[in-house]
């Protein structure tokens, strides 16, 4: 039974569209946001909307059919896939929110950063109502989500990065950590792009080599540049955060930031070693 001619997937779409203009319009009329957390969280929230717009138009004007037809990919694979990524990153963009602009007297952050946990609540929900109906394909599966993971940990760290240079950037900028930045965006790059032939059967032909071949290459390439990375960042950054004055306001949270840089890069790098493995065995299967 549907609401008005809604049917239950129609009206969690609906929500998610409302709890995500909501959550972002209140930061919008505050003041511009040049935060990159908060420039994360407002992509995140017009990220959700754009998505969960998407979906509706395309399911309510039948034109799904014509979709998986372009794409040659499964519908019900691409769209599970988006909804775990819109909860992937809408739980970062709400707990990010809430810990770094919330405060007792932000009465408008914590409307904001009460309607980003709503939109995360009903994007979770159906992420696992489409989950459970096991849409058989790459995107909504173990390799698809390491894929996203991958990509949306990368995005927190670039953040984190930035925001550790913030007020110095033009009085110390060693090249370690410009290195460390670039390898950061290389990898997240790559793994973007790496989602694409998945996505479209079409772009295989331009591989140089056989799809999964060319995964493990890939993953090799980057757990290598993510173990150098890891070492670099943690010799060369919190030597930099020393250097800044103990006086300076962002001190201390330039502190936590060096941290999450830290703690998040051993974490993608947990994330591609397991993708290798997982790569490897695919491709032994098949050999």
């Amino acid at each position: 039974m549907g609401f008005c001619g809604l049917g239950r997937s129609d009206i969690l779409r609906i929500l998610q569209i409302v709890f995500c203009a909501l959550a972002l319009l209140i930061p919008m009329f505050q003041a511009k946001m040049i935060h990159p957390y908060g420039l994360w969280c407002e992509f995140v929230w017009v990220f959700g909307m754009v998505v969960a717009v998407v979906i509706l138009v395309l399911e309510k004007l039948l034109l799904v059919v014509i979709l998986q037809v372009c794409l040659q990919h499964s519908w019900d694979d691409l769209k599970c896939g988006l909804l775990m990524l819109c909860t992937l990153m809408l739980l970062s963009a709400s707990i990010i929110y809430a810990a770094v602009f919330v405060c007792s007297r932000c009465f408008g952050d914590i409307i904001s950063a009460t309607f980003s946990f709503l939109a995360l609540i009903v994007y979770a929900v159906d992420a696992v109502k489409s989950k459970l109906k096991c849409p058989e394909g790459y995107l909504s599966n173990g390799r698809g989500i390491l894929r996203f993971s991958q990509c949306w940990v990368a995005c927190i760290i670039l953040a984190a990065a930035i925001i550790a240079y913030l007020g110095v950037e033009h009085k110390y900028r060693p090249t370690a950590l410009v290195w460390c930045m670039l390898l950061y965006g290389f990898c997240l790059l790559v793994s973007m792009v790496i989602i694409l032939p998945h996505l479209l059967k079409p772009l295989n032909a331009l591989c140089c080599c056989a799809l999964d071949k060319l995964e493990v290459i890939i993953n090799v390439v980057a757990v290598v540049l993510y173990i150098s990375v890891a070492v670099i960042w943690i010799l060369y950054a919190y030597r930099f955060y020393r250097r800044t004055q103990r006086g300076d306001i962002w001190h201390n949270r330039r502190s936590d930031d060096v941290n999450v840089v830290s703690v998040l890069t051993f974490v993608n790098l947990c994330l591609y070693i397991a993708d290798l493995i997982w790569s490897l065995l695919a491709l032994y299967k098949r050999i």
